[in-house]
């Protein structure tokens, strides 16, 4: 990683991001923490690139303690005129629809950190999963000084929307999915990183030992009393530990769901008025599709979760089960096979009205324990409707069996390649089958460095057996 990135700094094109990857070589070389915190400092600060590159170990999201982070590195191109889009959505954010979600200005940020939201195609993106969405740096301190970055990755969201097997719909639904998916799919991913992450304030102390909030002013709206704090040295993730990101992308989704109903932010993205109900409707369908297949990641015997962004979008269907008064159900059919199925069904009569009501009232519990680092509160709600029953109205637990059954396979993302032809760069693309996969891998290295990897596989592998 440090030769490659060494070798990538005479290609910069301001100072911002010769420091960046000076950082990011430190960080390598030394183990340090705080350079890789001074480089996403930088990568922040260095706004609207033509190519963006970040790296490091990120995401915690598949570790049960949720303390491990996951190494990854992307390269990818901008789409420009994808990401006009996201800028009029950030710019009218603070005065516009940031206030209308359901919490007051106490649990607001004083000032709105405004995020460089950027669509991106990947040329490559070496991590075990791909995204459609990311919010980054994870680092709270920076976030709060600097910024984010808020990306949308095009081209992986449309390889997603393209999926037209979806067990569990009628024919009509599976119809409106596949007409108004890509567009649900491109607001659900900017409110989400965008707004959803981006919104809240953490109450806490200050570096200079003063409240970042007036003790006076701001209560527990709950209990009346005021309200609680992070300490110096706490932090989200030391609060809420295992479950953090969990909570975290569940109330991101739930942001994006409760603004996406909202028809100027639909009219930001160019979305017709005779589609708008029609957009909303799918934006809610696949929230809670994805809440049934999220099952696919529920490990029964441990009684865990594999994954954060599954467990969320299961807890918000049992939120908006028990109390939408109707506005989804989900019921055990039998499939054409003979076998038990499932069928999920969506009364978009109920969207604005007891749905929009119950997924509001939620939302706001998640944002006020975050904002006053209530953890106790925050995880009994976030583990009430997380658990998975054998019995009820909604048997999940015994439903898990049929999820399984007819999972389907999983999609095949291969990466691209580039190659210098004359002074053109040319980007190679792969069909999407298994041999393609390990013929993309062979093609991105040069021959001569084949046995050195082959050697080098071979040796870890051998080390790790021991």
């Amino acid at each position: 990683m440090v030769e490659e990135i060494s070798l990538a700094r005479e290609y910069c094109v301001n100072e911002t991001e010769v420091n960046m990857l000076d950082k990011y070589i430190e960080c390598f070389t030394k183990g340090s923490i705080q350079a890789h915190k001074d480089g996403s400092a930088f990568w922040v600060k260095n706004k609207s690139p033509a190519v963006e590159t970040y790296m490091g170990y990120i995401e915690v999201l598949r570790d049960p303690t949720n303390q491990r982070a996951e190494f990854e590195s992307f390269v990818a191109v901008v789409n420009r005129e994808q990401s006009r889009k996201f800028d009029t959505l950030v710019s009218r954010a603070e005065q516009e629809f940031l206030p209308l979600l359901p919490w007051g200005k106490e649990f607001e940020a004083d000032v709105f950190s405004r995020p460089d939201f950027s669509s991106l195609d990947v040329v490559t993106f070496a991590c075990s999963c791909l995204p459609i969405g990311i919010n980054i740096p994870n680092y709270d301190d920076v976030i709060e000084e600097q910024g984010s970055k808020n990306v949308s990755l095009t081209n992986v969201m449309s390889a997603h929307a393209g999926v037209r097997v979806s067990p569990f719909l009628s024919k009509k639904d599976t119809q409106l999915k596949e007409k108004y998916g890509s567009t649900s799919l491109e607001i659900q991913v900017g409110l989400h990183e965008l707004l959803g992450h981006g919104c809240g304030k953490v109450l806490r102390v200050k570096d200079d030992g003063t409240l970042n909030f007036d003790q006076e002013k701001v209560k527990n709206p709950y209990t009346g009393k005021p309200a609680t704090h992070y300490q110096k040295g706490e932090t989200y993730n030391s609060k809420f530990s295992n479950q953090a990101s969990a909570y975290e992308e569940c109330r991101a989704e739930c942001v994006a769901m409760y603004l996406g109903l909202v028809d100027e932010i639909l009219d930001v993205f160019s979305v017709a008025t005779e589609d708008r109900e029609n957009i909303k409707y799918v934006s809610w369908l696949d929230m809670f599709y994805a809440g049934i297949k999220g099952l696919e990641m529920y490990q029964p015997k441990q009684s865990k979760w594999g994954q954060a962004h599954s467990m969320a979008g299961f807890v918000i269907l049992r939120v908006v089960l028990e109390e939408g008064d109707g506005v989804v159900n989900v019921v055990e059919t039998e499939g054409e096979d003979g076998l038990p199925d499932l069928l999920l069904t969506v009364d978009r009569s109920k969207i604005h009205t007891s749905g929009r009501k119950a997924i509001g009232n939620f939302l706001q519990k998640l944002q006020v324990y975050r904002s006053m680092g209530d953890s106790e509160a925050g995880r009994t709600l976030f583990e009430k409707y997380s658990e998975v029953h054998m019995e009820g109205s909604h048997p999940f637990g015994k439903w898990h069996e049929i999820v399984v059954r007819k999972r389907t396979p999983r999609m095949v993302m291969i990466m691209p390649n580039t190659r210098i032809v004359g002074e053109e760069v040319e980007l190679i693309s792969y069909p999407e089958t298994p041999e393609r996969m390990v013929d993309s891998w062979v093609d991105r290295f040069a021959p001569q460095q084949h046995d050195f990897i082959e050697e080098s596989l071979t040796a870890f592998t051998a080390s790790w057996c021991k």
